[in-house]
């Protein structure tokens, strides 16, 4: 998987990058992340990358000539996959569109600052629109950062275990089950019997039905969606009425 980012402050993901899963990755050859910065591609003399707004108003707006010429330099005037403006005004970003990214083999993602893009730029360079969350940031590099660990998870061989995406909340439509380690006891909180009993066929119902609890209490708008068998969904009755005597 290969990530072109287009940043103003290219520095700010050296650290991240060099540390844990997205690491290795790249070190095995698994994740390739080229930084490419917007100032390198603007021509005067401040090397100016925005401009005050058509129009009046606060804050400044990026220029639309250095991030045309960054993407065409390095992707070409047609570029072949996916040019991904992070904005508060993109496609709520979750383990869906994370799965889809990650079967591409390379991604765009241009990190916006200041007050906004150019609307050309939004018109005609980007290809898709994409925001982690209803808040505002001072850019884009974070949500970059998020995108880019998502979908990295999500190649396979980047985990250590192979099926270790597969269990995560939100990987099959649920919130993750709890999980515990040694010591077997901690100031009188025990682990879970069923969890030290060896019976993995037990551990496994246990952890299905502790994630749909877990979902119903926490994200029960989750539920809608996931992937439930005939017995899950008895369960999720079941649960429903339990909750309902308790109040």
């Amino acid at each position: 998987m290969q990530f072109d980012v287009f940043t103003l402050f290219p520095d700010t993901f050296g650290p991240y990058l060099q540390a844990g899963i997205l690491n290795r990755a790249i070190e095995s050859g698994l994740l390739t992340v080229h930084l490419h910065n917007i100032r390198d591609y603007a021509h005067d003399r401040h090397r100016t990358t925005d401009d005050t707004p058509y129009g009046g108003g606060g804050g400044m707006v990026m220029k639309p000539e250095p991030l045309f010429e960054a993407v065409g330099s390095v992707l070409g005037d047609e570029p072949p996959c996916p040019v991904i403006l992070l904005t508060p005004q993109g496609r709520l970003f979750d383990h869906r569109v994370a799965s889809e990214l990650a079967q591409h083999e390379r991604l765009a993602l241009i990190c916006g600052r200041y007050e906004g893009f150019d609307e050309r730029i939004r018109a005609h360079l980007a290809t898709d629109e994409i925001s982690i969350g209803d808040f505002v940031l001072t850019g884009g590099e974070l949500p970059a950062l998020v995108v880019i660990d998502a979908v990295t998870r999500l190649v396979p061989g980047a985990l250590g275990d192979p099926d270790g995406a597969l269990d995560d909340s939100h990987a099959l439509g649920l919130l993750e089950y709890p999980h515990f380690t040694r010591p077997p006891e901690f100031r009188g909180w025990r682990v879970p019997e069923v969890l030290l009993s060896g019976d993995h066929a037990r551990i496994e119902r246990w952890r299905r039905e502790q994630a749909i609890r877990r979902t119903l209490l926490r994200r029960p708008d989750l539920l809608e969606s996931a992937e439930l068998s005939e017995q899950d969904r008895k369960l999720v009755q079941q649960l429903r009425r339990n909750v309902g005597d308790e109040e």
